[in-house]
């Protein structure tokens, strides 16, 4: 499997974008503000369209027609929840609501098993990067989208690449981009 994104522009952004990330490699988008690299994984799901380009799987493209069957390809770790809806802005959502987002809702997921997920991560569990990374790996995608990847998560991510994931990653942390197979840099 791969997913390709070929001269991609989206609206407002000075220059078009092009990689292909392969299943088994981790890759890595880095430079600029962490919500410009953010947005790059956001239009791989679908949420924004390119003006100018294609992001395809395995060489269908990504269209009106194709994003549900795109977002079932994909788990996605954000660095942090943001307080919407019926969690108030006061109290950050926890990891159980998490599981009560309907992408989420089916899944066979405790609370044993995701402590045995974050364990394996070997990185601070009081860490909600941390925690939303554990879940969408539990989703069991073959496509994990992980946001602001930190040092402590790189050989992590690492063995879910070799796991036969395609895994891609927005940082700037060194450690993270030293351990990539492939890092893309936005201009």
């Amino acid at each position: 499997m791969v997913l390709e994104l070929n001269e991609v522009l989206l609206d407002g952004e000075p220059h078009t974008l092009s990689f292909i990330a392969h299943e088994g490699r981790l890759t890595c988008l880095t430079g600029g503000q962490p919500q410009r690299m953010t947005r790059w994984l956001l239009a791989m799901m679908g949420f924004e369209l390119p003006k100018n380009g294609y992001i395809s799987i395995d060489g269908e493209p990504l269209c009106e027609g194709t994003i549900g069957a795109f977002r079932r390809l994909m788990a996605y770790a954000p660095a942090k929840l943001e307080a919407v809806g019926e969690i108030r802005r006061y109290a950050p959502p926890s990891v159980q609501d998490v599981f009560t987002l309907h992408a989420n809702r089916d899944l066979p997921i405790s609370n044993g098993i995701l402590g045995e997920e974050i364990r394996r991560i070997c990185a601070d569990s009081t860490d909600d990067s941390v925690r939303l990374l554990a879940v969408a790996v539990l989703r069991n995608k073959p496509i994990l989208l992980i946001e602001n990847a930190k040092e402590q998560t790189a050989d992590y991510l690492v063995r879910q690449a070799r796991q036969g994931r395609i895994v891609i990653a927005t940082t700037s942390d060194e450690r993270v981009l030293a351990v990539a197979d492939e890092v893309v840099g936005l201009l």
